[in-house]
């Protein structure tokens, strides 16, 4: 998909996920043994155990990023994510409230407020709303639980991130380590958000990426907001897994 990079520099979309050891929170490229999460407790666990996820062929996908873009050659996300992912990210304000109510049930009052903007629902700012291309720090917070399974809040340490603007225009977000890795696009949206639509590889193994709607299971769709002068954070509500609100935060 092509976008045009106009006045207002729109050029947008998805992102390349890669493969490989995490790195830590201290040092960002330093390998650690594997996804760690660190649910207030102090105690850890995988970025996403076996019986969460469910389990499906790999993907058969080029990881390579056409430079003619991708999604349709379209820069209008309505146009590409389904009835479904539009209803659920119509209802952004209904996750963060349920998730934090959640959280704060289970006893993460203070793990949550001590992440400031970053789970401010209006901590969204208007202007330079696309992240530079380049490499970033990323962790991921899931907050809520989907069903009786979960327990309410977790925050994993950091990994890697990756922003590029191909030479068709699209603006591509990738998070390129972890179990959990997810690629996608980013659309124009409104002056405080851009939409991200993309999907996520699963497990060390997988060297390629589904494309969005190619499974289900694996899509992501969610708004990317600039939340300070190089913080930027993908919010995914009612992702198909695990928690209600899924932020993915990104800082360089």
């Amino acid at each position: 998909m092509r976008i045009a990079l106009a006045a207002a520099s729109t050029a947008l979309l998805l992102a390349a996920c890669g493969q490989g050891a995490a790195p830590s929170d201290d040092a960002p490229g330093t390998a650690a043994p594997g996804d760690q999460a660190t649910a207030a407790s102090t105690s850890t666990a995988p970025e996403a155990s076996p019986s969460q996820t469910p389990q499906t062929p790999p993907p058969v996908t080029d990881p390579t990023t056409p430079a003619e873009g991708e999604q349709g050659r379209t820069d209008n996300w309505r146009q590409v994510v389904t009835a479904a992912d539009a209803s659920n990210l119509s209802r952004l304000d209904q996750a963060w409230r349920l998730a934090r109510a959640e959280a704060d049930d289970k006893g993460f009052a203070d793990q949550f407020e001590a992440l400031g903007p970053l789970v401010d629902p209006a901590a969204a700012q208007s202007g330079r709303l696309q992240p530079a291309p380049g490499t970033y720090r990323c962790r991921t917070i899931r907050m809520g639980t989907q069903g009786e399974v979960g327990v309410g809040f977790v925050a994993y340490p950091f990994f890697r991130c990756s922003v590029e603007l191909t030479p068709g225009g699209d603006l591509i977000l990738t998070k390129t380590t972890g179990s959990q890795r997810t690629r996608g696009l980013l659309y124009p949206d409104t002056d405080r958000r851009l939409v991200f639509v993309g999907a996520q590889a699963w497990g060390m193994d997988e060297t390629g990426f589904p494309r969005y709607g190619q499974q289900p299971v694996r899509d992501q769709v969610g708004v990317l907001e600039r939340i300070g002068p190089n913080r930027w954070r993908m919010v995914v509500p009612w992702p198909r897994v695990e928690s209600k609100l899924e932020i993915l935060e990104l800082v360089r």
